[in-house]
């Protein structure tokens, strides 16, 4: 298994070394066959949107899955270039910078930093880009594949960025590290476990939300700002956003507080929203046990 793992890692290596275009190119291709193939990656895309549209009038009749899922294609192999061993490659990447002040800011103001990324365009680029300006921190949820822990680890390793796993040790870590004034990146957009979220609308719907980001903010006085790396087209690159966060998110009301922090998400998806990860089940929990699973038919 481990020897599987170091062929892949070899393997993604290799793949690094192709333009970001043709790997852009290859992943589209990928992700229109999961269209065609009419797996899970469609049903669930496709549940979720129609879930914001005939609940909420959520205006999603634009956003196609078949356009969507393309560029799910393209996220996947896209990591090939960023994993590759050769972070100055892969920050090349980087075209243009939208909100480098609002990041400068919340540096300067010397009370630790919470960056929250969604898995919204190269999430992964994002991690160097940051690195790239200041020491960080990143929390990762621990893969099912315990074998896969390491290859992940290994790949993310490349500007010794701190990684942090989420569970009490890990948090215990964060707060840490934010009370001296330092920078953690959490992806704030991943369901938590049953029993452990808040409940609030994410783009009118109730969604079980992560209470993390809220409690480290309003526990250690850290700015939060929105961060994304939006994929531009034809391989051109990536353009880094950065986002100033809605008021309330630290909001000792964790209602209040998730509710900002779903608004923050929005406010990144609302500038990209092909790139997001519309094929995540996202409304799997209902705050009523007696609603029916969205995803009923999308397994």
């Amino acid at each position: 298994m481990i020897l599987r793992f170091r062929l892949l890692h070899a393997l993604l290596s290799l793949a690094g070394r192709l333009p970001l275009r043709t790997l852009h190119a290859l992943g589209a291709l990928v992700g229109r066959a999961y269209w065609r193939a009419n797996g899970r990656e469609r049903r669930v895309t496709e549940a979720n949107l129609h879930l914001l549209q005939t609940r909420h009038g959520v205006e999603s009749g634009q956003i196609r899955s078949r356009d969507v899922l393309a560029e799910t294609g393209k996220s996947a192999l896209e990591v090939a270039k960023v994993w590759s061993g050769r972070p100055g490659d892969a920050l090349a990447l980087v075209r243009e910078v939208r909100g480098a002040e609002v990041f400068d800011a919340a540096i300067a103001a010397g009370k630790g930093v919470i960056v929250a990324a969604p898995h919204l365009g190269c999430w992964e680029l994002l991690n160097y880009w940051l690195a790239a300006r200041t020491p960080l921190a990143i929390v990762y949820r621990p893969p099912r594949n315990p074998h896969l822990e390491p290859f992940l680890v290994k790949a993310r390793g490349a500007l010794e960025v701190e990684q942090v796993r989420a569970e009490g040790s890990g948090v215990r870590t964060l707060y840490r590290r934010l009370n001296a004034g330092g920078v953690v990146g959490i992806l704030p957009d991943q369901q938590p476990k049953q029993g452990e979220g808040q409940f609030a609308p994410f783009f009118g719907v109730e969604a079980l939300t992560m209470v993390l980001v809220p409690r480290l903010a309003e526990r250690t006085g850290a700015t939060v700002v929105f961060a994304f790396a939006e994929r531009l087209p034809d391989g051109e690159g990536f353009r880094i956003h950065v986002l100033p966060a809605p008021d309330g998110i630290a909001d000792a009301d964790l209602r209040v507080a998730c509710t900002a922090l779903n608004r923050g998400v929005e406010a990144c998806v609302e500038r990209a929203p092909l790139q997001y990860q519309w094929h995540y089940k996202r409304y799997s929990i209902r705050p009523d046990p007696d609603e029916p699973n969205p995803y009923a038919r999308s397994r």
